[in-house]
């Protein structure tokens, strides 16, 4: 089969993803957002909220690692952000076989740099990862705020679950990690949030364990892609879904050849 069959087989696959319904809904409130519209609303959210990103930040492979990112979501469907512990283990083995088979459709240095983004999101060893991750969990948050509670209401949420998910929010960037707590406190005000147990009046709870990375660090692939020039925009002012590293310097968006293919492209 040529490049390109097997480019298109695979473009053709991925468009799966928007049939793939999470529990948060659209801000209009008239239905569940699928995956393929998270996955695009956290690429823009990596666009505009580019300053809070750490310094030296190659804001383009960002945005590739959050366009992958859920394609294996195809396959595993979506798990509800406060699942059990052996439901979110059942969820790891899923989207790592799914993983396997989506990018394998790939021709093979595509499939071996669309897998190494995969994983490097999963595994939150870069600051590129760590900052991607933080988006991932604002997101749900943002939409929650703005639909009245959303998820948190629906699943009796406590202030003591969400505060458990902002460290990783503050891994990847303080600013937004700080945002995230505000926007909390805000919550369990206007009842969207229940207080933690034992909270005081006015209180929101205390901060619950670092999420940990789900994935085990998988082998060598060889010499990794070379990063891509980065860029850096404007602020903008927010989790839940279906049950079922590195240099200093301003961050910059651009190109990123982390998927290109033919003679000489990186790996």
């Amino acid at each position: 089969m040529e490049p390109l069959d097997t480019q298109v087989r695979f473009l053709l696959e991925s468009d799966r993803l928007k049939s793939v319904l999470r529990q948060s809904p659209l801000t209009d409130r008239s239905r569940r957002e699928n995956s393929a519209e998270h996955s695009w609303h956290l690429t823009l959210m990596a666009l505009i909220l580019a300053e809070h990103a750490p310094p030296g930040t190659d804001l383009a492979r960002v945005h590739a690692m959050l366009v992958v990112h859920d394609l294996v979501e195809i396959d595993a469907g979506d798990l509800f952000v406060y699942a059990d512990p052996q439901a979110q283990r059942l969820q790891a083995e899923r989207e790592r076989a799914a993983a396997d088979r989506i990018f394998g459709l790939l021709p093979a240095t595509q499939a071996d740099a669309a897998r190494a983004l995969w994983d490097e999101f999963e595994e939150r060893r870069t600051p590129e990862a760590r900052f991607a991750r933080a988006l991932d969990r604002l997101e749900p948050m943002l939409i929650n705020m703005a639909t009245g509670g959303g998820t948190w209401i629906e699943h009796s949420v406590t202030a003591d679950q969400v505060l458990g998910k902002v460290s990783l929010i503050e891994d990847g960037s303080p600013a937004l990690g700080a945002y995230a707590r505000e926007m909390i406190a805000r919550a369990v005000g206007l009842g969207f949030l229940h207080p933690a147990a034992g909270a005081s009046p006015g209180q929101t709870g205390r901060p619950g364990p670092a999420e940990p990375a789900r994935y085990a660090a998988p082998p060598a692939r060889g010499p990794a892609s070379p990063p891509a020039p980065g860029s850096a925009s404007p602020p903008a002012p927010g989790s839940a879904s279906p049950p079922a590293p590195q240099s200093p310097s301003p961050a910059t968006p651009g190109a990123h050849p982390a998927l290109e293919d033919g003679p000489g492209a990186p790996a």
